[in-house]
């Protein structure tokens, strides 16, 4: 973007007398603006900022004309697409804003910028359409920012998110989607959705968020509709055999009589020497210890790792009896099925109430897994998002026209 100050005469240099002067006669496409606080004028200095005060005057002019080291503009790794954008958001805010603004190029488009942080000053921006946004919404979470009393966001959206959220960390819900694709934080504002964008992070966060807003993927609306509508149902059936897959194998172990003479190779031919729930609480945490394992792992190491953790380990926990092939095949079934969840906290919530019916299905059978379910239930219907809505919306309160939206792959219709 181009940034210059016009050439002045002296009659014009004359006429300036303010901040407001300055703006309005010198300042040709830039980012300025007049300031009083100065408080706000030192947090501005400090943020790299050009301060320029005039004699006489109460006002000064904050320019901002900061240029730092950014990285290209790329696909994100965890949100690629089959066919679609390949950019994606960096670190820097102003670059994050443009990327937004080149896809929505409406007046109504607005970023309001906010200094959070004693210590970090680190500047965050709401973003929204200002005539489809959600007033009440908006209201509140700019509110909660303006209150913000922390040092730092060290670890910039996950700070923001627990500081906005209070107390309520023995949530595993999550009420904010992070994304990392332009398309998709410009598609949920001009849905009204509200989007942060914080300095220093390439993940923008979108707001308020239910738990249906997980059920789409950017993939679904770059396909045509019977194919993004059966993309939609394959992720739904893999979320609930996600959640259940497990804890109904503890059943079927638990209970062989139950078990048709149809369905009996489902149970094992060998002896069952550990608890098939702890063998499954084991594997749960040995699959995410390979998931952690394989971050700080060097690339050229990290094939030697796959075939150490699949094959070696996996083999000899088989043969030395801690665990049967049928817990490391449903275990790898899930293992692999929760990539299909794009959003990873919302991918570990599913796996925190997997772990609740393993447990309440080992300990109680059926009447524990049905337990699990409601208690389940119960906490969705009480969970709310950020804003105060339900999170359960548009089921509760029952809302068709905005539940068909989220829940199937819609044609866009040319209006009249």
């Amino acid at each position: 973007m181009r940034r210059d100050i016009c050439a002045l005469d002296q009659k014009t240099l004359d006429e300036i007398k303010t901040g407001e002067d300055f703006i309005q006669k010198a300042v040709s496409t830039i980012g300025a603006k007049t300031e009083k606080d100065i408080g706000k004028i030192i947090t501005a200095l400090l943020t790299g900022k050009i301060i320029i005060m005039f004699d006489g005057s109460e006002t000064s002019v904050i320019i901002d004309l900061r240029i730092y080291p950014v990285r290209k503009v790329s696909e994100p790794d965890k949100e690629k697409v089959l066919r679609g954008s390949k950019d994606g958001f960096v670190e820097t805010i102003i670059f994050n804003t443009t990327l937004i603004r080149r896809r929505i190029r409406d007046p109504h488009l607005v970023f309001s910028m906010h200094i959070i942080g004693d210590v970090s000053k680190t500047e965050v921006a709401i973003g929204y359409l200002s005539n489809k946004v959600d007033k009440r919404a908006l209201t509140v979470i700019e509110e909660k920012i303006k209150n913000l009393k922390i040092e730092a966001l060290t670890v910039s959206g996950e700070t923001l998110i627990e500081a906005l959220e209070g107390k309520k960390w023995h949530n595993p819900l999550p009420k904010v989607r992070f994304t990392e694709r332009p398309d998709v934080a410009a598609a949920k504002i001009v849905e009204g959705k509200i989007v942060l964008i914080i300095d220093n992070t390439p993940c923008v966060m979108i707001l308020p968020t239910g738990f249906l807003d997980f059920a789409q993927d950017v993939d679904d609306y770059y396909m045509p509709i019977i194919t993004g509508n059966y993309l939609k149902f394959v992720r739904a059936v893999i979320m609930i055999v996600n959640l259940l897959l497990t804890p109904l194998y503890v059943l079927v172990i638990n209970n062989p009589e139950a078990v048709p003479l149809s369905l009996e190779f489902l149970l094992p031919k060998v002896a069952v020497n550990v608890p098939i729930v702890i063998q499954f609480l084991i594997l749960e945490i040995a699959v995410d210890g390979l998931k952690l394992a394989s971050l700080n792992t060097p690339d050229s190491l990290g094939t030697s790792l796959s075939v150490i953790g699949g094959l070696i380990l996996g083999e000899y926990a088989v043969s030395t009896g801690w665990l049967i092939p049928h817990a490391i095949l449903y275990m790898a079934l899930v293992a692999l099925s929760s990539f299909t969840q794009p959003s990873i906290e919302m991918g570990y919530s599913i796996k925190f109430f997997r772990i609740i019916l393993l447990i309440s299905a080992g300990l109680f059978g059926i009447w524990g897994l049905i337990a699990g379910l409601i208690f389940i239930s119960v906490v969705l219907v009480r969970t709310k998002t950020l804003t105060g809505e339900s999170y359960i919306y548009p089921v509760y309160p029952f809302d068709w026209k905005v539940l068909k939206s989220l829940l199937f792959r819609i044609s866009m219709k040319n209006r009249d």
